[in-house]
């Protein structure tokens, strides 16, 4: 057996060897941190080595064994499998699987039950929910209103510190009214709290799993240890193995409440190089792969037996500034870095035309957006002006952090080149996922990389995680904004639940938000991924989280 596993990776491996051997002799080279202004190179060409007796043999194998095992070929690992204490899209790709939500979105963003079978508010701060009954969590426990409010009271208890909390922090109380109804009672009227509670953060985890990892929190390790790795769920899937930097195996759960998964298993590979992932899939070793760079869009179009996957998407990519380290303290400064890079070319250079430009956070499928916000505009004369309004004429020195997703590094050089007009010396630091997050959260960066995406399509998910001074460092504020005039339009519009009153103060906080430039906010992207034409019932949701619960694979 174990020789058998191992005989089944030696094959992709000699895949890449030769693919790697043939593109070295066409003399393309790789992205670098040389700070050239250029467009980005694609992977272009086919790199596909020619097959052996024995690799179709492997082949017809894996098509055979397609039926139960979908394998995707992703960028890189989920730092954890615990819903509460993890923000990033890895993660939630998980979670989504393994864990069922109260309600849930469809594709059309509408709210659909979920575990919860009905719902309605019974005062302005009152919502009553109707649970699903008979549904069972994969360590065999029951789900009831018990295990509702235990995991609402996890998530606002400070000493797990989920940094998901904003999600439900406007909850006061949870109130169990009996084995299948819950009541949450808010603080106020909060009008996305449904939107909310669809959201895969507040995934419901088993009441034993809860007290299982309370006690390694006892026992002094930090929250979410236990849950990390040992994930409890009602969902479509639940883990088999996970061997971190490397894969993740999920399986079919068998006792799953409703429709069951069409296929036995999904194993995610980390496959960290953009033409690695297309040759998995034109080979066959991949079903779907996430992302495609947008400089390989058409090489994936060109592809035998598999197709590019697009959708319009929640999200938002950007250049974060460090407001609280000098000189990003200033909000000159702030401005002048924004308008002495081009968005523009950062769109058609880097990633091809695909996406939208953003004037600030919000896309424009998010409830509570404005077109008629103004963005900073793009001007290097005036941005020298302000830098010596700002006493930096002379320019600084800095560093750009950015994981390693081929797009982000482009930015990052791109930004480097730019700024230098600005006398602005920028040093790019490639990081590894889980150091990246870790880090931009403890507030340890100068400038940054990242995207957000809104995932319950409503601005106060777009804007209160990312921008209000409570939820600085993991909740989402990685700029480590400030404002107390931001703070006060936040809190109101999350409060306000007549609908052109909520506007309107979403409008003012977007214009505020063009005027502290906290970040740059580049674009609202497509999601791209190449998918195998033997995958049926495969869709990606607009927040960006890739849906397996009814894919099938066709022989």
């Amino acid at each position: 057996m174990a020789g058998s596993k191992r005989l089944r990776w030696i094959f992709p491996f000699l895949v890449i060897v030769i693919m790697l051997f043939v593109s070295a002799c066409s003399g393309n080279s790789g992205s670098s941190s040389n700070g050239e202004n250029k467009p980005p190179e694609g992977n272009s060409g086919n790199t596909t080595p020619p097959e052996t007796g024995n690799k179709d043999k492997e082949k017809d194998k894996t098509a055979e064994g397609g039926a139960k095992d979908l394998v995707v070929a992703w960028l890189s690992d989920p730092p954890s499998m615990d819903p509460h204490m993890s923000t990033d899209q890895q993660t939630s790709v998980m979670t989504t699987h393994i864990y069922d939500t109260l309600l849930k979105h469809d594709k059309d963003l509408k709210i659909q039950p979920n575990l919860a079978e009905s719902w309605k508010a019974v005062d302005d701060v009152t919502w009553e929910f109707k649970l699903r009954q008979g549904v069972k969590f994969s360590d065999g426990s029951v789900f009831n209103a018990e295990v509702v409010k235990a995991n609402i009271d996890r998530m606002l208890d400070p000493k797990v510190a989920s940094p998901r909390a904003g999600l439900v922090d406007m909850v006061k109380e949870v109130k169990v009214i009996d084995e299948n109804t819950v009541q949450f009672v808010t603080a106020y009227p909060f009008s996305p709290l449904l939107a909310h509670l669809a959201h895969p953060g507040v995934g419901m985890v088993s009441a034993e799993g809860i007290k299982q990892d309370y006690e390694k929190v006892n026992a002094g390790e930090k929250a979410g240890a236990h849950l990390a790795q040992n994930p409890a769920g009602t969902g479509t899937f639940k883990l088999d193995n996970w061997n971190p930097g490397q894969e993740v195996k999920l399986v079919r759960n068998d006792d799953h409440w409703g429709e069951k998964a069409k296929v036995d298993s999904v194993t995610f590979k980390v496959v960290s190089e953009d033409g690695t992932r297309i040759a998995e899939l034109e080979t066959g070793y991949a079903h779907i792969i996430d992302p495609v760079s947008p400089s390989s869009i058409s090489r994936v179009e060109g592809l035998d037996g598999a197709s590019l996957n697009r959708q319009a998407s929640l999200s938002l990519s950007y250049i974060g500034f460090n407001m609280q380290k000098k000189p990003f303290d200033d909000v000159r400064v702030r401005q002048a870095l924004s308008m002495a890079i081009n968005k523009d070319d950062i769109i058609s250079g880097i990633y091809e035309g695909t996406g939208i430009p953003a004037v600030g956070p919000l896309a424009p499928n998010v409830n509570g957006y404005d077109a008629s916000v103004k963005p900073i505009e793009n001007n290097m004369e005036k941005a020298k002006e302000l830098m010596k309004e700002a006493g930096l004429e002379k320019g600084f020195s800095t560093t750009i952090w950015t994981n390693d997703n081929a797009e982000r590094i482009k930015i990052a050089e791109y930004v480097q080149s730019k700024l230098k007009e600005l006398n602005v010396e920028v040093k790019i630091e490639v990081m590894e996922w889980g150091a990246y997050l870790a880090q931009t959260a403890e507030g340890k960066h100068d400038m940054f990389v990242l995207g957000w995406s809104t995932v319950t399509a409503d601005a106060d998910y777009g804007l209160y995680l990312v921008f209000h001074s409570a939820n600085v460092g993991e909740p989402g504020n990685r700029t480590f904004t400030k404002d107390a005039e931001l703070d006060r339009l936040l809190d109101e519009g999350r409060k306000e639940n007549d609908p052109a009153k909520r506007q309107a103060l979403y409008k003012q906080a977007q214009e505020k938000l063009v005027e502290l430039a906290p970040m740059l906010y580049i674009h609202h992207q497509e999601y791209l991924d190449g998918v195998s034409d033997k995958v049926k019932g495969y869709w990606r949701h607009p927040n960006g989280i890739m849906q397996f619960h009814g894919v099938s694979i066709e022989p």
